[in-house]
């Protein structure tokens, strides 16, 4: 998820230039043929019912007027092709030249447009989501020795090995939703947020290898934060959606006038156009190289299993858990874009983070603007002068944007982490893998005392962080049985021990807050009811039951099964001229309809002699 952006050394020269507007009317004039364009006459594969969020403009599938759709399309190509600096960084550590490097680039971009409509489309083939993809900075060092070695026919041996095992992967993660509870997405996405807080001061401050502050830096990068903060805050839905590009605007405007925007000269020897010639692939791989990659790529799926559950969060009100469907088709769209990335000699892609905070901040997930976005990052990837544009924008401008990411990805994985009930496990869980993740994120001269084959795994904290997570869920799931019964004594007050067992299994078993504060309010309702029944009823015990999609709670009592049905709420006028005996009916009555509306269903009867109340909570 981390996303670091290298600095460009280009000639200085320094002119005010809108360089967001020429990336903008390249694409426009690319999509002129938008005047037949007509959302209504397309149709995507079929996505998930959901509740519109409230703070979302344009959710999942809405369609967007045209001029919206472009400008919000045109902002995610921006951010994107900006951060395609990752296949740059790989071609200048891979010995490429300048033709080579510009091919290389050429390609990789055409990759990264290739996963994000895999994304956007869905179906079979996609997570059916606007994500999108940029060259995946895990692999940097790999895609490097690969290039140094193989050359750039190396790629596709390297797509091959990314993408054929993560396209397996997605056919199992419906059957692994065990290993990926919120608790442990949580752990992953934040651990997504904080490693992009190095780079994002470097690039934001301008701090020198000397650690010295660079102050117009830091103004052009305050700029540009304070813009896309005040608009997304304080904007009207409308200046919301371009709050982005406002940003970059205004960062790149005090680029110029501070002398910071250089390389424009470039653009009189750029090409308009430019077709990339498809290297020859190779074939004879070193089998130690390629297994280590096989590794490093799978666990790069936490990138992308992280990306489609916050980008589905995001889109749904009545989100409650991850996706299992949605998120494998998120690993099969990367999964084969990766494939296809090796046949054009490319880099492998993942999920961008900062892509993920830009629709936050433009309040919009429409899959509409990953289509249109795919198709303008790979016209722009044609076109020599826009992809200068891009490349140019000031280091200290794509710093900031890291910065809103990075806030946004940290406390969407706390939120993440903490939407279940939180007992000892969990927190020791949630707790050692964030100190493992950051120590080796702190401390990187850790990774330099083991082996060099697993250097670039422990040396990830993203990584570690997310493997420690997974391991501890398992570890602490021993011992832990889903099924669980407290016995219930002869005191008269039964709301503590009731209440206690509810919240104390919940914790236990990670389940929702709002689904244990219910269960446990329901409980207590049934238990008051049944001692209000009378027939010498008492209730003799709680039992629970947990998996990731059910909680029940079933009260164990004596005497004949209670009597649930037609039974309704008394109006509360009638109360006042009631004896006592009519008001105690009236509240049994009232404790009979709260049981009934708390659980999502309820049953009574008899089983192996012994009356019970059954509860159940939709999980």
């Amino acid at each position: 998820m981390g996303e670091l952006g290298g600095r460009k050394t280009l000639s200085a020269h320094a002119l005010s230039v809108n360089v967001t507007t020429i990336v903008l009317s390249h694409a426009n004039r690319e999509f002129m043929f938008s005047s037949a364009f007509d959302l209504k006459n397309f149709r995507l594969p079929a996505a998930r019912a959901r509740r519109k969020p409230s703070d979302i403009v344009y959710a999942n599938s809405d369609p967007l007027p045209r001029g919206a759709l472009l400008a919000l399309a045109g902002q995610h190509a921006v951010m994107a092709i900006a951060l395609s600096t990752y296949a740059l960084a790989a071609a200048k550590l891979g010995g490429l030249s300048v033709a080579e490097t510009q091919t290389f680039l050429t390609c990789s971009i055409l990759g990264m447009a290739i996963a994000t409509f895999l994304q956007a489309w869905g179906g079979r083939i996609g997570a059916g989501a606007l994500i999108v993809h940029i060259p995946g900075p895990i692999m940097v060092p790999f895609v490097a020795v690969v290039l140094r070695d193989y050359g750039v026919g190396g790629m596709l041996m390297l797509g091959l090995a990314t993408g054929l095992p993560a396209m397996g992967l997605s056919r199992l993660i419906p059957h692994l939703r065990a290993l990926f509870p919120p608790t442990v997405l949580g752990v992953v996405v934040c651990m997504g947020g904080l490693s992009l807080i190095q780079g994002a001061a470097r690039q934001s401050l301008g701090i020198s290898e000397s650690f010295q502050v660079d102050p117009l830096s830091a103004l052009i990068a305050g700029v540009t934060l304070t813009t896309v903060v005040v608009l997304s805050v304080w904007g009207s839905s409308k200046m919301k959606l371009f709050g982005l590009a406002a940003g970059i605007v205004a960062g790149v405007v005090v680029a110029a006038l501070c002398g910071r925007l250089t390389g424009l000269e470039l653009f009189a020897t750029a090409p308009v156009l430019a077709l990339p010639v498809l290297p020859a692939p190779i074939f004879n791989f070193d089998f130690a190289l390629l297994a280590v990659i096989v590794v490093v790529g799978l666990l790069g799926q936490f990138d992308t299993f992280a990306s489609t559950v916050i980008v589905d969060r995001m889109d749904d009100a009545d989100w409650h858990r991850p996706d299992m469907k949605t998120a494998g088709g998120g690993v099969m769209a990367n999964g084969i874009g990766n494939v296809l990335s090796g046949l054009l000699g490319a880099m492998p892609t993942g999920a961008s983070s900062a892509n993920i905070g830009l629709s936050h901040a433009t309040r919009s997930t429409s899959r509409w603007i990953g289509i249109v976005a795919a198709a303008a990052i790979a016209i722009v990837g044609l076109l020599p002068q826009a992809t200068l544009a891009l490349t140019i924008i000031p280091t200290p401008v794509i710093g900031a944007i890291q910065v809103y990411a990075a806030a946004f990805l940290i406390v969407s994985g706390i939120e993440l982490a903490t939407s279940r009930a939180i007992d000892s496990r969990s927190i020791f869980m949630i707790g050692l893998s964030l100190f493992v993740g950051l120590t080796v994120m702190l401390i990187p001269e850790l990774a330099e005392s083991v082996p060099a084959s697993a250097r670039h795994f422990v040396g990830s904290g993203f990584v570690m962080a997310g493997f420690v997570a997974i391991v501890l869920n398992l570890l602490f799931r021993i011992g832990t049985s889903m099924v669980a019964q407290r016995e219930l004594g002869q005191e008269a007050d039964l709301i503590t021990p009731v209440t206690e067992f509810v919240e104390e299994q919940g914790g236990i078993w990670a389940a929702r807050r709002d689904v244990v504060s219910r269960a446990a309010l329901a409980a207590i309702e049934a238990t008051e009811l049944i001692a209000a029944a009378g027939e010498d009823r008492r209730a003799m015990a709680v039992r629970a039951r947990f998996d990731e999609l059910n909680f029940d709670v079933e009260i164990l009592h004596s005497g004949p099964p209670l009597v649930l049905a037609g039974v309704e709420a008394p109006e509360i006028e009638n109360w006042l001229e009631a004896d006592d005996d009519a008001v105690a009916r009236a509240m049994a009555n009232v404790s009979a309809v709260l049981v009934q509306r708390l659980a999502d269903r309820t049953n009574v009867g008899t089983r192996n002699g012994q009356a019970f109340v059954l509860l159940h909570f939709d999980h």
